[in-house]
């Protein structure tokens, strides 16, 4: 008997998106369901994935949703008149924003009709060749622009290339679950945001002496006024400003609600329009965050590079795992080999006994003893009438 095959779903950024255009919350779409608010939290996350009845449930609930939604969802009232509506296609120099629609329904990467999510069974896998070259072709679509949004979110261009080159490795080692989202250069992008503000970068040594500022005087103030900005203002800036997300998009990015991420893109534009008083139009600085990410020569190392150093990193701890658990396992075995196998007490500690009466005994000899000692010695006679007191 073959089982039906599980309702699609959409991506966990669509499922957010799709709650929030119908202004529901966590707890609403839960009660609906019949989950917890926190379940939901987890689905719109990619944390998990729902399965059975609930699936199902929670499969018309997006259907619905979708079917009603008659127009994008609008931005904030804060943000409508001050902010142009701009598409995905005119980000510039960033090449990261998203395929179009009809792309992302069926092209590279996305999962054709009838397939399957990851994780189910849904008949032969793709071939390696195939998962080789879709990776590089992501790869040489969204790394160039992506190297260039992580030197505006760090400053430093070692560590945009570094941030870059371990998002694609992660995207690399968990390729099913990328290759079937709507949106992986997205994936990798929130991958590649998140490796560059990891406050852990402090601790290390090159991150104590600055790299080389750009050589033009508004570059350098523009970076520097990024950089003055928290590190989440800075990367919402970039998202909605930079890269041409909307405000949504922009939230589910980066793990804020949609009135979060608005109050952040209006506090972030301010802090850029006091110190660069120019920059207070949004077109205006929406241009000069792409110049100043085109004018630096930024190279992504290939992509060969980055599938091979991933394998072999990935080798390596995976060895360094095995090691560790042989060596705990060795040692709580040689632990239980030695180990006695019956409780012993330890004895007690030595302690003053007081009242002891002293050692008696025959004393030392006095003078008179030792004289008579001597006078038997030197006695010849011997028997019983040696006993015989004589008369002096």
């Amino acid at each position: 008997m073959t089982q039906s095959p599980a309702s699609p779903l959409p991506a966990p950024k669509e499922r957010r998106r799709l709650r929030e255009s119908k202004s529901l919350t966590e707890a609403q779409v839960a009660a609906k369901v019949g989950v917890t608010r926190e379940t939901v939290r987890a689905w719109e996350s990619g944390r998990s994935t729902p399965r059975g009845h609930k699936r199902e449930t929670y499969a018309k609930l997006l259907a619905s949703l979708e079917a009603e939604e008659q127009a994008p969802a609008t931005e904030a009232a804060v943000l409508a008149t001050t902010t142009p509506v701009r598409s995905r296609r005119s980000v510039g120099h960033w090449d990261t924003a998203p395929l179009d629609r009809g792309q992302e329904r069926g092209g590279l990467w996305a999962r054709p009709a009838g397939e399957a999510e990851a994780g189910e069974s849904s008949g032969p896998a793709a071939s390696s060749n195939d998962a080789t070259d879709a990776f590089d072709r992501l790869y040489a679509h969204a790394a160039p622009g992506l190297v260039r949004q992580a030197y505006l979110l760090t400053g430093r261009r070692t560590l945009a290339r570094e941030s870059v080159e371990r998002a694609f490795q992660l995207a690399w080692q968990r390729w099913p679950e990328v290759a079937v989202d709507r949106d992986p250069a997205g994936w990798v992008r929130a991958a590649a945001h998140e490796y560059a503000v990891s406050p852990w970068h402090r601790l290390r040594p090159s991150h104590r002496h600055p790299e080389a500022p750009p050589a033009d005087a508004d570059d350098r103030a523009l970076l520097e006024a990024l950089l003055s900005l928290p590190s989440s203002y800075r990367r919402t800036l970039l998202l909605y400003d930079g890269v041409g997300l909307d405000l949504p998009e922009t939230a589910a990015e980066t793990e804020a609600t949609t009135p979060a991420a608005a109050q952040r893109l209006l506090h972030a534009r301010e802090a850029v329009a006091e110190q660069l008083p120019a920059l207070s139009v949004p077109d205006q600085l929406h241009r000069r965050l792409t110049e100043l990410a085109g004018a630096e020569r930024l190279q992504a190392p290939k992509s060969t590079h980055v599938r091979t150093d991933g394998e072999r990193r990935t080798r390596f701890w995976t060895r360094s795992a095995v090691a560790f658990t042989v060596l705990i396992v060795g040692a709580t075995a040689l632990t239980l080999r030695t180990a006695p196998t019956r409780y012993e007490p330890v004895p007690a500690p030595g302690a003053t006994i007081s009242g002891v009466p002293p050692r008696t005994g025959p004393g030392p000899l006095t003078r008179a003893d030792k004289k008579l000692r001597d006078k038997l010695h030197k006695s010849t006679k011997s028997g019983p009438h040696r006993l015989v007191p004589e008369v002096d």
